[in-house]
């Protein structure tokens, strides 16, 4: 039986990280992610070929990364909030020189500074690429500890196969809570595809050039076109969602990450009173898994969105329903964080509001 290891959330992405064969991190402190850096730390000066740098910002980091990647590294950074938001000039690079990169987002309440506790206020700053230009990462959300150790190991993958940065968007909560992890062995590097595009010293062969300047309006415009059609790619392969109770749902949540936990405690009190609810949980946020809502949409007819802001997801549940069934909304923004009990009373309320006459 493999060995479980008990372990804070920015830990394991910190292990996880290191076992899918990251090798250089570069950051810069913000709370609540700080255990990432701390843990990269040590864990890089332990290991032959990592290199670990605190950066004098997040710009630096992110630009860090990007010559990093160039160079055929796995390489990551991590941050919070105001500081992914600095980062973000960074990763439209990436996107636009196809270089694979994790980034990971630990969320803290806000907009401006904020606070330090959980939050999902950066769904719209994620799943719409965030910076400048025509472009879109890849944005995966777990939602406990074994799934940190999962997803991390995926974006890695991921961001390799489609030349594309890649987001953990985890939250503050997420990040301390200690949960038990089962890793799987570390990758061997020399087993990885080979990068045919690394900028490693033209010896023996041409020159490779990677840019984003491309001052030719024709040019740029088929370089936009060429990531539109990776993105058509990436949205036709690895959309995922988890489903929780749906089988005769008919009210569904939808919830990712920490509030799709407290969302299943809430349904469970639900049950308990007899009210069929469900609850689907998207994993990759992008692409969003539209179409296993919408299919949902055959047989229900309410969909509840919870998450802990104003409402951000709920644009993507509309879009994907195409005004085939109802969508309700319960939130609480900057650092709330709502408990099962409280979710389960919201869900019965508008369970009873749109239901009580059928059953």
């Amino acid at each position: 039986m493999d060995k479980k290891l008990l372990m804070r959330g920015s830990q394991v992405i910190g292990e996880a990280a290191i076992r899918a064969g990251c090798r250089f991190y570069a950051g810069y402190p913000i709370t609540p992610q700080n255990e990432i850096p701390e843990f990269m730390s040590g864990a890089m000066a332990d290991l032959e070929g990592g290199t670990f740098i605190q950066a004098e910002s997040e710009i630096a980091a992110i630009n860090m990364v990007i010559g990093a990647s160039m160079a055929g590294a796995r390489a990551m950074t991590s941050s919070s909030s105001p500081g992914i938001s600095l980062k973000q000039e960074g990763i439209s690079f990436l996107a636009a020189l196809e270089l694979p990169a994790v980034i990971v987002n630990v969320m803290r309440g806000g907009p401006g500074l904020g606070n330090i506790a959980p939050s999902q206020g950066d769904y719209f700053q994620a799943t719409r690429g965030g910076g400048h230009g025509d472009y879109r990462s890849i944005v995966l959300a777990p939602a406990h500890g074994q799934e940190l150790a999962d997803l991390t190991r995926k974006a890695f993958e991921y961001a390799d196969r489609y030349r594309t940065p890649v987001m953990i968007l985890a939250d503050g909560m997420m990040g301390q809570m200690m949960e038990p992890v089962v890793f799987p062995d570390p990758i061997n590097l020399d087993e990885l595809p080979p990068k045919p595009w690394v900028l490693d010293g033209a010896q023996g062969r041409p020159s490779r050039i990677i840019k984003s300047l491309i001052l030719d309006t024709v040019e740029m415009e088929e370089h936009n076109w060429k990531l539109d059609r990776k993105y058509k790619i990436i949205s036709g392969e690895i959309p995922h969602a988890e489903t929780y109770m749906t089988e005769d749902a008919k009210l569904v949540v939808v919830a990712y990450g920490t509030a799709a936990r407290i969302a299943r405690g809430g349904i469970k009190r639900a049950r308990e009173m007899g009210l069929k609810v469900g609850l689907l949980r998207p994993v990759t946020l992008w692409p969003f898994p539209d179409r296993a809502i919408r299919e949902m949409s055959r047989l229900v007819k309410d969909f509840m969105v919870f998450e802990m802001n104003t409402g951000q997801m709920i644009d993507d549940v509309r879009l994907s329903l195409e005004g085939r069934s109802n969508v309700h909304f319960y939130g609480r923004p900057g650092g709330i964080v709502s408990t099962p009990d409280e979710i389960g009373k919201a869900i019965s309320s508008l369970y009873y509001r749109q239901h009580l006459k059928e059953d």
